[in-house]
Parts: structure tokens; C-alpha cells; sequence
């Protein structure tokens, strides 16, 4: 039986992460392959760096890069390692990460959600990505948010299930920014009141 936990980011914890980097999968659903390694370069370059942006409640950290390879400013954010705590010994399984705007303001509309989580393949299928996103919930509210938005693909019914069984409601189709390429998208709202 498993227990999904969300664990911070440390040195400790790195092997599964790295491993999973290194078969392709990245916490980045859009840059996939190309973040991985970049990610990969930098815990080998830069490993501070790396676990300081995983707790970034000050957004000290460097720019991030956008799909279209575009750098904006990073806004306040964390990270949690989703893990699972069965008996394998491979209890790596994915991301979750919640990022706000400094004083409660709006999201830039470059930043298409507060809340984005990736599982690895191997893994997927198991109800991580729900059981995340429910565990995000309260470090939400601690961060002062009275609601997140979450955004998702019109065809990613499995990432809108993840939603909608945390809570989710559907509150618009939009159109993601050119640095997205010009996509078509769900925005789903969570009231944390």
C-alpha cells in the first residue's frame, strides 16, 4: 500500500529526482526533454541554486525560462517533491509546485496558474497527482491565498480529473500567451475560504 507525502527538496532526496530526470521526465509538462537536461546541468553547476529556487518565498532567484525560450522574472514560489511511501525503495514520484503574486496581486499573464504538478510515468495512473495537489491545498492558504487557479490542456481529462477532485471548478476556455504558442486552454478555480 502506498502513502503519497509531499516531501521539500533536499540533497538527501536527489537520487530518484536526478534519475528521473535523466530517463526524460521533467517537472516543465511543456519543455519536457530540454528543461530535464537543463535541470540536470544546473544540480551538476549549481546545486545551491537549485534547492534555494525550491523555496523562493522572496523570488530571489534567477529568471525563468518560458517555452518560447523567452526569460521573465521569478514571483514568490516552492516546490514539493511528490513521494511515495510504499515499500520499493523508488519513492520519487513527481512535482508539485505553488507559485503567488507578492501582496496577493493578480498573476502576471505570463504565469498561467498558481499551482502546476507533473508524475513521472512509471507512476502515473495511481492517484499521486490528486493526493498532491490535495496536500498543496493548505500551503496555499498559509501563503494567504483565498483561492488558486490551475490551468490545463482542453484534452488533458486526467489532469482535469486531478482538479475537479480537489475541488475545481471550471471557470473559463482561454487562449494561452504567444510564448505558449497561442494554445487553447482550461482555467479551473479552488476556493480555499
Amino acid at each position: 500500500m502506498s502513502q503519497t507525502r509531499l516531501r521539500r527538496p533536499t540533497p538527501a532526496l536527489l537520487a530518484g529526482f536526478r534519475a528521473a530526470l535523466e530517463r526524460g521526465w521533467s517537472a516543465d509538462n511543456v519543455r519536457g526533454a530540454v528543461a530535464a537536461q537543463e535541470t540536470l546541468q544546473r544540480l551538476d553547476t549549481e546545486p545551491e541554486v537549485f534547492f534555494q529556487t525550491t523555496d523562493d518565498p522572496q523570488a530571489k532567484g534567477p529568471p525563468v525560462k518560458l517555452p518560447d525560450g523567452s526569460e521573465r522574472a521569478r514571483i514568490p514560489g516552492l516546490q514539493r517533491w511528490i513521494w511515495d511511501e510504499d515499500d520499493s525503495g523508488d519513492g520519487f514520484c513527481g512535482s508539485i509546485g505553488l507559485r503567488w503574486a507578492a501582496g496577493g496581486a493578480p498573476l502576471p499573464p505570463h504565469v498561467l496558474g498558481h499551482i502546476g504538478y507533473a508524475v513521472v510515468p512509471w507512476k502515473q495512473g495511481q492517484g499521486h497527482a490528486t493526493r498532491a495537489l490535495g496536500l498543496l491545498l493548505p500551503l496555499a492558504r498559509e501563503q494567504g491565498l483565498l483561492q488558486v487557479e490551475i490551468t490545463t490542456d482542453v484534452d488533458n481529462t486526467v489532469s482535469q480529473r486531478v482538479i475537479t477532485s480537489n475541488g475545481g471548478v471550471l471557470r473559463e476556455r482561454f487562449v494561452k500567451g504567444a510564448e505558449y504558442g497561442s494554445k487553447p486552454g482550461l482555467r479551473f478555480v479552488i476556493d480555499l475560504r
